[in-house]
């Protein structure tokens, strides 16, 4: 019993020399990844040192921060689709508009330290959608070509791949190949097409959250240019110019183009007169 006696008083000094905890906030999911119309899980744990009743606030970041949970109660858009259990918020039926940055906010006015605070980022996965493909309909052998292939609304972003005639083409790095194409922009590049690229051509597009999804076919042919054309063309514009050098030549030659045909001279100065063949003019009265 003594030394029970002396025991006591050390444990109650120990007790009171360990350091106080004030307010902790934590989660054990820093970054929540769910897909489209599903149910996103935001932790929030936390730890007072005295308060008993803290005040549990939710707020979301942007161009502006808005309440999500504030006085007992979720407000704008998550009222009625979002409920809480002790601190942890469940948003339902997620949508692109609720992806962002979330905080969660304790406030503990009796601890020594007042306020608590843990971020968390919800990403909304979405499926890819039918891409929006620009396959021009014909082209000229020997030209440069691009084939656009694009999914503005899958999350994460789609990477795309190209069929030709319901065979894929795999992008190819060899400095001599005919063609070029960037799985991250969806853009098929042929460097100097030729006939033997005419065919049937649809683009892929994908991301590992939902199913792929592949645009119309459209047929593209790439056509020989018309030498017979060219040809008559040039003669044609030769003959113009050769005709109207001939025409100047012409002109010039016969003073048609001379600055003093048709004027007269505004700078010529009549000679004078001499004295002696001046004539009175006036008539006297008799």
């Amino acid at each position: 019993m003594e030394k029970a006696s002396l025991f006591l008083p050390l444990v109650i000094l120990l007790i009171q020399c360990l350091p106080i905890v004030p307010v902790t906030v934590s989660t054990t999911t820093p970054k929540v990844e769910v897909h489209e119309n599903s149910d996103a899980v935001l932790s929030c744990d936390f730890r007072t040192e005295k308060e008993q009743n803290p005040r549990i606030e939710w707020k979301k970041k942007g161009t502006d921060v808005s309440f999500v949970y504030y006085e007992g109660h979720f407000r704008g858009a998550f009222a009625g689709r979002a409920r809480i259990k002790g601190a942890t918020v469940t948003l339902q039926r997620v949508t692109q508009k609720d992806a962002g940055e979330y905080r969660c906010e304790i406030t503990a006015p009796h601890d020594t330290i007042t306020l608590g605070e843990t971020n968390i980022t919800l990403e909304v996965l979405v499926p890819p959608h039918t891409p929006s493909c620009e396959i021009p309909s014909s082209a000229l052998t020997g030209s440069v070509v691009q084939l656009r292939c694009r999914d503005q609304q899958s999350i994460p972003p789609a990477t795309y791949s190209w069929y030709k005639d319901d065979k894929p083409l795999t992008p190819s790095r060899m400095a001599n190949a005919t063609y070029h194409l960037n799985p991250i922009t969806g853009i098929l590049e042929f460097k100097t097409v030729a006939r033997g690229d005419t065919g049937q051509y649809s683009c892929l597009a994908s991301n590992k959250v939902g199913p792929p999804k592949m645009c119309e076919a459209k047929h593209m042919k790439i056509e020989d240019v018309n030498m017979a054309g060219v040809v008559a063309a040039v003669v044609v514009i030769c003959l113009v110019i050769a005709i109207c050098g001939f025409g100047g030549y012409y002109a010039h030659r016969n003073g048609y183009f001379s600055k003093h045909r048709g004027r007269t001279n505004a700078n010529y100065n009549p000679p004078p007169q001499d004295p002696a063949d001046f004539k009175h003019t006036q008539s006297f009265m008799l």
